[in-house]
């Protein structure tokens, strides 16, 4: 789970700034600082994943945004079998590392952790999907980070086509994303998160991009309190942070998602784990896509 390609405010453009991140391996050491305790998921969030994977009776499932280990550990820990994969090995080190000092745990010891590629899910892992996954995870506003190279959202296309692929008739693909709407026509966010009770103290200011008239980019500024964090380096370097994303608006990445599933699953969209008629600016919108038998 990520909301985590952090960059510092070095030269170069947003994509330079992530990939450096990526290679000094900074953004998970600071995604682990920053969440904290791995079991410190607001309840709300805990008791909407794991209810609705019960009540769909979902057993089997595929983390496409493990990260560090974040969700997966939490659906292991509920008594799922989880396969967790991510493009960055400098995040699954911490799950492995996670995996291994927990070895003697059999959920555990038969955790599947192997790096991914979304463009190449499919391929990456073929030998895994067998009739395909119960259900698909793709939480923590991870999709926002793929950049749409070409310009015409077929990168991202590709990648929600690749997640349906995984899932077998009659289950599931839950991923979410931030209230992009709200953020660009008001250049404001929620500063509460959803997901985590961090005891890091932390302030959000948002900045939009716009090209030829749209939005191409959104930045959030993270300023945050690291003072109890035993690694100097982060302590100098992350009282300020910066994640790039790539927005899709509402009604966008609903289309996305129908057209993945060939129009032909049902498709309900939650705003902060509540109905849409609860929330009027919800932080996230959590889709969820019920393959069709």
């Amino acid at each position: 789970m990520m909301d985590s390609v952090f960059r510092t405010r070095s030269p170069g453009t947003a994509a330079e700034g992530v990939r450096d991140q990526y290679a000094d391996g900074r953004a998970a050491k600071v995604w682990e600082v920053f969440i904290g305790d791995k079991k410190q998921r607001t309840q709300n969030y805990r008791d909407f994943l794991v209810g609705l994977l019960r009540d769909k009776e979902c057993h089997r499932i595929l983390d496409v945004a493990c990260g560090t280990g974040v969700d997966s550990i939490m659906l292991l820990e509920e008594g799922f079998e989880v396969v967790s994969v991510d493009a960055s090995d400098k995040m699954l080190k911490y799950a492995l590392k996670a995996r291994w000092e927990r070895r003697k745990e059999e959920a555990f010891d038969n955790w599947v952790i192997e790096e991914a590629n979304w463009l190449t899910l499919s391929q990456d892992i073929h030998h895994l999907i067998e009739e395909g996954f119960d259900a698909v995870i793709c939480l923590g506003n991870s999709f926002a980070h793929m950049p749409d190279t070409f310009g015409d959202q077929r990168e991202q296309r590709q990648a929600l086509l690749n997640f349906e692929r995984c899932v077998k008739p009659g289950g599931l693909l839950l991923i979410d994303h931030r209230n992009y709407d709200y953020i660009i026509d008001t250049g404001n966010i929620p500063a509460k998160c959803i997901y985590y009770n961090s005891q890091h103290e932390t302030t959000i200011k948002a900045s939009v991009l716009f090209v030829s008239g749209k939005p191409a980019i959104v930045t959030l500024d993270y300023m945050i309190t690291l003072d109890d964090a035993e690694d100097e380096e982060i302590r100098e370097h992350v009282s300020e942070f910066r994640l790039s994303y790539y927005p899709h608006k509402l009604s966008v990445f609903t289309n996305m998602l129908n057209e993945a599933f060939h129009d032909r699953a049902k498709h309900i969209i939650y705003g902060d784990f509540k109905s849409l008629a609860e929330v009027k600016h919800p932080g996230f919108y959590i889709h969820v896509m019920e393959k069709s038998i």
